[in-house]
């Protein structure tokens, strides 16, 4: 059975002069989750926000939160974003020298996991981990910015990655992140992928949210 096709919203794209209003505008447009991107200036390049902005995020939204921790040492911080009320964890498996304790540990405090590699990582390095999984995140662009162009070479790491899952973990949600726009979903989806998350072409000004999120979501129709 087809899994279902899911939109995750990126919070970083969002107005946060505005952010309670996108996020139920989100809801309303019909996202299944909300992504949202933590980076700690080291990991990654970039500095964005903590544990306080997912707290406020659930205050806001009862959709499920999925927490991509781009930070060092993720499993300094697990239980903190589970407490402000994640749904979901990823953790990098380049940020820590010991993945399958960070993997774990997400999964004791009763949440999903997720475990991402970046474009220039062998996806081999997800193996040992995949029958433990909720969510592998094949990212489309090199983390730290938002407003990045869809690598295309990601759609073979798509593919051999779902087929990979439909052996040892057929449950498990395959998302991709970065340059996901309506003119390339489908082709996405088609490689593999379940569950897309979609900053500026859902956060912008050149449209709604809800006619953003229903560009999305026709653009999908096609697959199924």
């Amino acid at each position: 059975m087809p899994k279902p096709l899911l939109i995750a919203p990126s919070i970083l794209a969002a107005d946060f002069t505005r952010l309670g209003e996108h996020l139920q505008a989100a809801e309303h447009a019909g996202a299944d989750l909300l992504h949202i991107d933590v980076m700690d200036g080291q990991f990654v390049p970039n500095i964005s926000f903590g544990a306080i902005v997912v707290e406020a995020c659930r205050r806001v939204s009862p959709l499920p939160l999925d927490v991509h921790l781009m930070i060092a040492q993720p499993e300094r911080f697990l239980s903190e974003f589970a407490k402000a009320g994640a749904s979901q964890i990823t953790v990098h498996f380049e940020a820590t020298a010991h993945i399958h304790r960070a993997v774990h540990l997400v999964k004791e405090l009763g949440l999903k996991v997720g475990l991402a590699l970046n474009p220039g990582t062998p996806l081999e390095a997800l193996k040992p981990l995949l029958p433990d999984l909720d969510l592998v995140l094949i990212m489309s662009v090199n983390p730290g910015f938002g407003g990045q162009k869809f690598i295309p070479s990601t759609l073979e790491r798509l593919k051999t990655v779902r087929n990979w899952l439909e052996e040892v973990n057929p449950t498990a949600d395959l998302q991709v992140d970065g340059g996901i726009v309506a003119s390339n979903i489908a082709e996405v989806a088609r490689a593999g992928a379940n569950n897309f998350v979609a900053g500026s072409s859902v956060f912008n000004t050149k449209d709604t949210v809800q006619n953003n999120i229903n560009a999305l979501k026709a653009a999908l129709q096609v697959t199924t």
